[in-house]
């Protein structure tokens, strides 16, 4: 072995990353648990101590998808480790009953509402039902509940439960006065209520409520524009030299995927899928199975609200890209009128790696969708995040893998002063949006490395 390879050799024995969101922290390789533990919490103080616990994606064991670090494997798996993710432990929250009155709430005119005719009948056995609220973390709340109550005042108790102010939509607004007993909700049911994320001003808007019976059957009040397509990821691989790649894909059962090119065979559900490709010196690929030659990989893939319809055991990692729950606000996006769309995409995307085939793809696909608005806001989800909900499980390892992922939404000029941060955020440079993505630009850019770039967005839909 060179005297160089040695000394990369002691220093990967050395030291090790501990990740967390988009920071990088280099510290010393502790073969104790607790030692590994306590690094942890001294350079991310963030996390309560005792919330705090240690993942990785990186063995093969994981296929792709982060797995915890016990203590009892520490030593089996130290010597393996690059990097570390640091990240907050999941809760288990104990049932909590909503405040939720027994009164039900007349019309503004004071006269009954509509779903109040022939409710006598939907109370057969008792004025009281406990039902299971699901909300839209996860959590599960049992909560005794009227049959008169009211649709409109479940949802109204509900947001309050999560810190949020309640406005209806104009669909779920038609089903207002509807009771929770006139949909025949029996004792045990499980009411999930959807919601779209923080608008402007941290405002999150209730798109409707999905209502799930133990005999599977439900009935959804939700605007037919819901559910969002993830669009046109497409994934480039560059390799110095021609060699035979596996990459594995898959969804968290928020999605499902809806389109594919190469056409494989999915799994679990239309979450899960594998390319067998051959790289070529010049960028494009052959597909081995179909013999089919392409410049890149590309998938789609629908919100999956059925998801929504299981019950949940668990949180959601704080820092995990939920396609149902997306959202942007004024502190994390830029605002800007559509008319600087494009001059301000193409810097950006430039920043971020983009080769210049990659950003005219990009910004050619979503121009007519961003025209449609007066003015977007729009964000880049860090990588750490994003690959949580999508993993990208690649054989060989590359040496540095850019995915570069956007959400927009259309903003009108009536709620310009809802977004005053974000319009001062797009004066900018875009060379921030580098760490919040988490893109190591000269490695992406060096030819001699074998090289993953992958681009894709989504619109959010209020």
């Amino acid at each position: 072995m060179s005297l160089t390879g040695e000394i990369k050799e002691k220093q990967n024995s050395q030291f090790l990353v501990l990740k967390h969101g988009q920071r990088r922290v280099m510290v010393k390789r502790q073969r104790s648990y607790n030692l590994m533990l306590d690094s942890a919490r001294k350079y991310f103080p963030s996390i309560p101590k005792d919330m705090i616990t240690l993942q990785t994606n990186q063995l093969d064991v994981c296929d792709g998808h982060y797995a915890d670090i016990t203590a009892e494997i520490w030593d089996d798996v130290i010597d393996l480790l690059r990097v570390v993710e640091v990240t907050r432990r999941e809760e288990m929250t104990a049932p909590v009953t909503l405040p939720l009155d027994a009164r039900t709430i007349s019309s503004p005119d004071n006269r009954p509402g509509p779903s109040q005719v022939n409710e006598q009948d939907s109370c057969r056995d008792s004025d009281e039902i406990t039902v299971n609220v699901v909300f839209p973390s996860g959590e599960i709340r049992p909560t005794k509940i009227s049959r008169e109550m009211r649709v409109d005042k479940l949802v109204a108790d509900a947001t309050q439960i999560v810190d949020i102010v309640p406005l209806l939509s104009r669909q779920l607004n038609s089903e207002r006065g509807r009771s929770i007993g006139s949909y025949n909700i029996k004792d045990g049911d499980t009411i999930s209520i959807l919601f779209s994320g923080p608008g402007p001003g941290g405002v999150v808007k209730p798109e409707g409520i999905r209502y799930s019976f133990k005999n599977g059957d439900s009935i959804n009040d939700l605007p037919k524009s819901y559910g969002s397509l993830i669009k046109k990821p497409v994934i480039y691989l560059y390799s110095p030299s021609d060699i035979d790649v596996s990459i594995k894909l898959s969804l968290i059962p928020e999605w499902t995927l809806s389109a594919l090119y190469p056409v494989v065979t999915t799994e679990g559900h239309g979450q899960r899928l594998e390319w067998n490709v051959r790289t070529h010196q010049d960028g494009s690929l052959t597909e081995r199975d179909s013999g089919l030659d392409v410049s890149y990989l590309f998938w789609e893939a629908e919100t999956n609200l059925q998801a929504f319809s299981l019950p949940a055991s668990k949180q959601q990692p704080v820092d995990t890209f939920n396609p149902i729950s997306s959202s942007l606000d004024d502190t994390d996006s830029i605002v800007i009128p559509v008319d600087k769309a494009t001059v301000y995409l193409d810097k950006s995307l430039k920043v971020l790696g983009l080769h210049t085939e990659a950003r005219t793809s990009f910004i050619s696909y979503w121009l007519p969708y961003i025209l449609k608005h007066e003015y977007i806001a729009l964000r880049f989800v860090p990588q750490p995040v994003y690959e949580r909900a999508a993993s990208l499980s690649i054989s060989p390892q590359p040496d540095v893998v850019t995915r570069v992922f956007m959400l927009f939404r259309g903003v009108s000029k009536e709620h310009l002063a809802n977004w005053s941060n974000a319009q001062m955020q797009a004066e900018k440079d875009v060379a921030w949006w580098v760490d919040v993505v988490g893109v190591d630009v000269a490695r992406a850019s060096d030819i001699a490395l074998f090289r993953v770039l992958e681009w894709g967005g989504m619109e959010v839909l209020v």
